[in-house]
Order: structure tokens, then C-alpha cells, then sequence
């Protein structure tokens, strides 16, 4: 069996190693090598940067683990347990200075994902999941918001350049019908995350990539919230849609999202 509690002992180290490069960048004087890889779909030199850092740490420590990245081609590995890291989720704030960002590892093995770390150092906030060990912020537990229900909560809403933006529309106004919040913050981890912390009542999205999401969809699981059922190696394959929420409003979220989704 995979030693899981050691690899994650190595993700919480690792994020925070790799974060200090990351913050360097975002506090620096000088100006950001960025590239547009589409409609606000940005690449920084600091992410291709800090997911090198994460790289290589991993393969000192783990060098028969497999390493999927958002930013480098993937890497194999014998032993059957990939990492999967996106250095920077929130790129877009990060190049124009607003400080929601984060660094995200997931660990993945037979087809689940083991372990998820989300990692906001701007304000020192480590969101740690094990599966079947619960999730933690800065290891203090968390739970979702499993009692609350969506005219007295807040529901986020993700959009990218891979999908139609108008798919987003009718997702909004459904919520805006039953008198419920929408937020978005440009980072699905971190709103992910704050799903599984309970100050987010759910979070949902046509179609994201395995390493934006797969550690938050472990955490809200492990905060005692609901997920869809999926393969972590096809959403690593070809990503998918992503709904979350606390327990009282997850029916009526999935609603939503198959009534403005089924046709795309």
C-alpha cells in the first residue's frame, strides 16, 4: 500500500516551500513575464517557476510517483500514485495584484484522490484533506454548511474560456430566484476550499481541469458536504463539471446545474 500519511507530511511541506517563491513574485517591483493561452487564461512566469519548485521536490522525495501539472508536460511514474499540481489557481488576480490565489497538490491513486492540499500563504491558510481522515484548516477540523439553506447562503459560480460563457447565465439567475448569494473569486480552489470550511454554501462549474479541483472536491467530501461521484483519472484525462454544496441544498444545486447544463 501507498504510505499516504507520509506523502501528505510532504505536500503541506512542499506548499509551503513552493509558496515562497510565489509570494516573491506577487510582491515584486518588476514586471511579470506573462503569456494568454486564451480569453482570460493567463501564464506567468511564476507559475511555470513555482510548479518547477514543486516538481523537483517531488522527485527528490517521491521518484517513482507520477507528476500531472497545469504548466509542464506530465511525468510517469511505476509506483501508481500521481501527484497533480496547479502552482498557482487564481492566476489571473495574481498578475493584477488581488490577493485571492492559492497553490494546490492532490495526491491520486486508484482512480480516487488520497490526499488534497490547498494553500492560501498570503494569509497563512492550509487546507489539508485525507480520505477517510477528515479535513482540516491550519489543523484545526472543518466542516461544510450541511445545515443551511440556499436563501441563507452563498452559492459560488466558475466560468472559463473552455465552455460558452453565456452557459453561466441561467446558473445565476436560478440562484438569484431562490434568493441565494452568488460569488466568484477567479480561484475554484480557493472557493472550493471555503466550501469545506462552510463559509461558502456550494460551489459550481460547467467544466474544470483535474488540478484545479480535485484536492477542493476531496476536501468538501472530508468536511462532511457532498460531491458528484467521479474518476479522478478521467477528470485528469478530459476534467468535467464540478458541483459541490452542504447537504440541505446539494439536490437543488445538482438541479441547477443539470437544467442549465444538459444540452452542453
Amino acid at each position: 500500500m501507498f504510505d499516504v500519511l507520509s506523502r501528505l507530511e510532504s505536500a503541506k511541506e512542499i506548499c509551503r516551500s513552493a509558496s515562497i517563491e510565489a509570494v516573491r513574485y506577487f510582491h515584486s517591483d518588476d514586471g511579470l513575464k506573462i503569456d494568454q493561452k486564451g480569453a482570460q487564461d493567463w501564464v506567468s512566469e511564476a507559475d511555470i517557476n513555482v510548479e518547477r519548485v514543486i516538481r523537483e521536490k517531488l522527485q527528490g522525495q517521491w521518484p517513482d510517483d507520477g507528476i500531472i501539472g497545469e504548466e509542464q508536460a506530465a511525468t510517469s511514474g511505476t509506483s501508481g500514485f500521481d501527484w497533480v499540481i496547479d502552482p498557482i489557481d487564481g492566476t489571473t488576480n495574481f498578475i493584477h495584484g488581488i490577493p485571492s490565489w492559492t497553490i494546490v497538490l492532490a495526491g491520486v491513486a486508484q482512480g480516487q484522490t488520497q490526499i488534497g492540499v490547498i494553500y492560501d500563504p498570503l494569509i497563512d491558510e492550509m487546507f489539508v484533506a485525507i480520505r477517510g481522515g477528515g479535513a482540516t484548516l491550519n489543523d484545526a477540523k472543518i466542516e461544510a454548511a450541511n445545515e443551511t439553506p440556499l436563501n441563507k447562503g452563498t452559492i459560488a459560480v466558475g466560468y472559463s474560456n473552455r465552455v460558452e460563457a453565456k452557459n453561466v447565465l441561467p446558473v445565476i439567475e436560478a440562484l438569484i430566484q431562490r434568493n441565494a448569494m452568488f460569488h466568484r473569486n477567479a480561484s475554484g480552489a480557493l472557493s472550493l476550499a471555503y466550501v469545506a470550511a462552510g463559509r461558502l454554501l456550494g460551489y459550481m462549474e460547467e467544466h474544470m481541469n483535474a488540478w484545479d479541483c480535485l484536492a477542493g472536491q476531496l476536501l468538501v467530501q472530508e468536511a462532511g458536504g457532498m460531491i458528484e461521484d467521479q474518476d479522478a483519472n478521467q477528470m485528469i484525462a478530459t476534467g468535467g463539471r464540478v458541483v459541490v454544496a452542504g447537504r440541505t441544498v446539494f439536490d437543488e444545486v445538482q438541479a441547477i446545474a443539470n437544467s442549465a447544463w444538459s444540452t452542453h
